[in-house]
């Protein structure tokens, strides 16, 4: 099994990562030619390109302007460590041993408005560029057609070996793998809460949920798809009544 999940807007470069091992992003290229691109804009352009107050747009300009080819440990930090949000924060990788971070590097990865797709470990620059960013550049209108099949091709080499995708990516992302034109089986986990006297998927919640499920996979060493049904972190159990096709349904009777 291969999983993709979302990056998150916040990012954590002051915590100290818990794992010596790193690995170098893929794509740099592509990532260099976005910046050259990204660096023409004024702090006024960047707030209107991605709605942010004036302080988040300054501090991306200066993240564009700092950014360089050259990663190491001084400058980048290892993806999954470096990102903070709802999924990461259902994730919990600052609790992973080695073993959980190197089956990790085998079987998850990000996608990203800048680095494309992302391995746990690939060293990363602060940033912010989501995916759904109409940035015009010199591919097309937007990071859709920046990126064009890259990400969908290096999904489908790596499904050569793991035979089925698990989408833990938010619709905004995983537009970019072009689910279409990937060659193997997609599972979709959908992840609801009770309120209000029925189920519905709750943001928060399900974003974390991702995570959480992708911790399961991980710290399991889950190969086989079938066992996501054993999924039963923080209360959720699987709904078959309520799961059509691949598409797998979730529940959790209360908030947590």
């Amino acid at each position: 099994m291969l999983i993709v999940i979302s990056p998150a807007k916040t990012l954590d470069y002051d915590t100290a990562p818990v794992t010596d091992t790193y690995s170098q992003p893929g794509y740099l290229d592509h990532s260099a030619e976005l910046i050259e691109q990204l660096r023409t804009l004024s702090v006024q352009d960047v707030a209107e390109l991605m709605k942010l107050s004036d302080k988040l747009s300054s501090l991306n300009v200066a993240r564009f302007e700092e950014w360089t080819p050259e990663f190491n440990t001084g400058n980048a930090k290892q993806a999954l460590l470096a990102f903070k949000g709802d999924v990461y924060a259902g994730m919990d990788a600052q609790s992973f041993s080695e073993e959980d971070f190197a089956f990790a590097q085998d079987h998850l990865r990000i996608l990203s408005g800048l680095y494309g797709l992302l391995k746990p470990l690939d060293l990363m620059q602060p940033y912010r560029l989501e995916m759904g960013t109409k940035l015009a550049n010199g591919r097309g209108k937007d990071l859709y057609q920046f990126w064009g099949n890259i990400i969908c091709d290096a999904l489908n080499e790596e499904l050569k070996q793991e035979q089925v995708l698990i989408n833990l990516a938010s619709n905004e992302y995983v537009k970019a793998a072009k689910a279409k034109s990937i060659s193997s089986r997609i599972i979709t986990p959908v992840f609801k809460d009770w309120k209000n006297g029925q189920y519905k998927m709750i943001s928060f919640y399900a974003k974390k949920a991702r995570g959480l499920m992708s911790r399961y996979i991980i710290q399991n060493k889950l190969e086989d798809p079938e066992a996501l049904k054993g999924f039963d972190l923080e209360g959720y159990r699987f709904a078959e009544s309520m799961s059509e096709g691949d598409t797998w349904t979730f529940i959790r009777d209360h908030e947590e």
